[in-house]
């Protein structure tokens, strides 16, 4: 890769995100909730180590106008309708889809960056995963001199092997969740076609769309972050967290049934989900972040406490893997439940060079503070520590734990 300005577009299809970005934006779509809610989207990098992000401004920026040049291809949305959850209207309305850059802020903040994404929900919520690629994939090419593609392949051979020398391992199974901080998408190919032909006993699938339809793999997502914390701004505080979970049972009717559980802490969580209706219509709970074991026995006396039989939910992690920590879970809980892993950084960005810690987060709706507070204080995100406090205390949490991250 060149100094700064690329010679070819780092995001050329519209499919290149994750799924859930898309069910999501059917689910916003289609709740008269939302229908005039405007939202604010901010970046943030926990790890910015001496780069000089500020430096991919130009670019990043250019990078941006080309997606918003961007719209679905009739293959792309023939792919979708395929998708028995995906609706026909929905489809119509993708059809014209385009982003837009007037909702794009983009500045310096120091070495780092401002970049936000200000406007209509339905308009600006499919910036972020785009972003973050871009951000990372330029990161990737002008502070470490690209992939070597020696050192991504050794790495990436380890881990098979780590997983070949197990002997069998019944019931074990990971995800592709790692397009937002990819090295490259031509590195996310070719690890996508590695493990395709390698281990298809333990990959099996990704959250790319795009890869999904171009190498024949299961797409996998359901819900974010986004989804619960928009309910904030729509409904009364204290029953945010069961209107979005109901909220996405009016629109998938049962299907795409993992829940996310930390967005208010996985007790706030418990105490919302205890009901026969969400119990036994969601398939099972996503970890994204605190310690996994704890969360997990919390999970299976969720399940025990309800007459359910926790093997026959399943049990997604998805924070901060790699793949000794996803055997140490799986044995952990083999015979207890059933897990899966979803793994992003360690898997798409262990290339060798120090890849970028990013996110980028709803933090405003309707000219309100949102937030997630997490079950781990590194993790929530947040731009008013006074609703962040308030938050706190609706769901349980000593509001004193609460700080606000960048």
């Amino acid at each position: 890769m060149s100094a700064i300005k690329q010679d070819r577009w780092l995001i050329d299809s519209l499919m290149d995100t994750d799924l859930y970005k898309i069910t999501m934006l059917q689910a916003f779509y289609h709740a008269p909730e939302f229908r005039t809610v405007d939202v604010e989207w901010k970046f943030a990098c926990r790890n910015l180590n001496g780069f000089n992000l500020s430096l991919l401004i130009p670019e990043i920026y250019r990078q941006l106008e080309h997606v918003c040049s961007l719209s679905f291809s009739n293959d792309e949305l023939e792919y979708l309708w395929r998708f028995p959850y995906i609706t026909t209207d929905f489809i119509e309305f993708l059809r014209i889809f385009r982003l837009d850059m007037r909702f794009v802020q983009l500045r310096p903040k120091g070495e780092d960056l401002d970049l936000r994404f200000h406007g209509p929900l339905i308009h600006v919520a499919l910036f972020e995963i785009y972003a973050l690629a871009i951000i990372s994939e330029l990161h990737t090419g002008v502070h470490c001199g690209g992939v070597d593609l020696q050192v991504a392949r050794r790495k990436l051979s380890d881990k098979i092997e780590l997983l070949r020398r197990q002997g069998e391992l019944p019931g074990f199974s990971f995800v592709d969740f790692g397009t937002r901080r990819r090295a490259s998408r031509a590195w996310q190919q070719e690890v996508l076609k590695t493990l395709q032909r390698d281990i298809p006993q333990y990959f099996t699938g990704t959250s790319s769309l795009h890869f999904a339809r171009t190498l024949g793999l299961t797409p996998i997502g359901t819900m974010a972050h986004e989804w619960l914390q928009s309910w904030q701004a729509v409904t009364r505080l204290a029953d945010a967290q069961k209107a979005a979970l109901e909220g996405w049972v009016r629109e998938y009717r049962g299907r795409l049934g993992i829940a996310l559980t930390d967005n208010y802490s996985m007790d706030a969580f418990i105490r919302d989900f205890s009901d026969p209706y969400f119990v036994k219509l969601y398939d099972g709970l996503r970890h994204d972040s605190g310690d996994p074991l704890v969360w997990g026995e919390k999970a299976i006396k969720l399940y025990q406490d309800m007459g359910i039989d926790p093997l026959s939910k399943t049990l997604v992690f998805s924070d901060s893997l790699d793949f000794p920590k996803m055997l140490e879970i799986y044995r952990y809980f083999k015979g207890r439940a059933r897990v899966s892993f979803g793994i992003g950084t360690n898997l798409m960005n262990d290339v060798g060079n120090v890849p970028l810690d990013i996110v980028i987060k709803m933090v405003a709706a309707n000219g309100k503070p949102v937030a997630k507070i997490s079950d781990e204080p590194g993790k929530s995100m947040c731009e008013n520590i006074d609703y962040l406090r308030y938050l706190a205390s609706v769901y349980g949490i000593d509001p004193e734990t609460v700080r606000i991250n960048p």
